[in-house]
């Protein structure tokens, strides 16, 4: 059994100030990550995170999801991985510290995406950390793309193409809300490919800035990963709140 864990980047950063990372928030996830797995020891896990304020912001100036073509726009290409990478430094070591054994997957060292749709990810390394009871940690990333030159791929994404060579049955997606509400404030209970159209105007972006599109991308990608692997279960879960 596979969980795959996504910890958004409005959780673990303020999205409302360049490279704002919560390590008290990240430290307290880590912990309850370690003592979900000693209670279920049969089940793997693979960490992603989004890249917050860290990655988002600097992409935004540069405009790296649309597009890499000058030599400026390399140099954000590049400023946004290296953002990117020490977010997934600080999640690393807060997750270490709590006792779960992470270790980092640098997805724009492999991936390669065609016109922001991944097409290309180097899986052995991710499982065969999972078959030595590590537990990956892949994030948003910058990524070498065929017909943009460079773009923007998230973890959901990372999930997606993730989720057809590995065995997973279950993905959460930790943010700071209980899940998606609909616009009379009430809490919608299930989102499924029936009822998408229906809810699809509650679905919102991101309170910080998010160039991958916020809650609105997240719940459609997670809709078609659903329509694709029938029986994985997938939530949208409050980490903001211990336990």
């Amino acid at each position: 059994m596979l969980t795959f864990l996504k910890l958004g980047g409005s959780l673990i950063t303020d999205k409302t100030r360049e490279n704002a990372f919560l390590p008290e928030i990240a430290a307290r996830i880590g912990g309850e990550i370690a003592e979900g797995l000693h209670a279920r020891p049969e089940r793997q896990l693979l960490v992603g995170h989004g890249s917050g304020s860290f990655g988002h912001m600097a992409a935004k100036r540069h405009g790296t999801m649309q597009g890499v073509k000058t030599g400026d726009q390399w140099r954000g290409f590049a400023e946004v991985a290296k953002n990117a990478a020490e977010l997934n430094y600080l999640t690393a070591k807060a997750l270490w510290t709590a006792g779960e054994p992470v270790i980092r997957i640098q997805p724009s060292a492999s991936v390669r995406s065609h016109d922001g749709v991944i097409v290309a990810m180097a899986v052995e390394p991710v499982r065969d950390a999972l078959a030595h009871g590590l537990a990956p940690l892949v994030y948003g990333d910058v990524a070498l793309d065929e017909t943009r030159g460079g773009t923007i791929v998230s973890t959901e994404s990372i999930f997606f193409y993730l989720a057809q060579p590995l065995p997973v049955d279950e993905i959460l997606l930790l943010g700071t809300t209980d899940g998606v509400y609909a616009t009379d404030g009430s809490l919608i209970e299930a989102i499924t490919p029936a009822n998408l159209a229906d809810v699809e105007a509650a679905l919102g972006g991101s309170a910080g800035t998010d160039v991958t599109g916020g809650m609105e991308t997240k719940v459609r990608d997670m809709v078609a990963l659903a329509q694709a692997y029938p029986g994985l279960h997938i939530r949208i879960m409050n980490g903001a709140t211990p336990g």
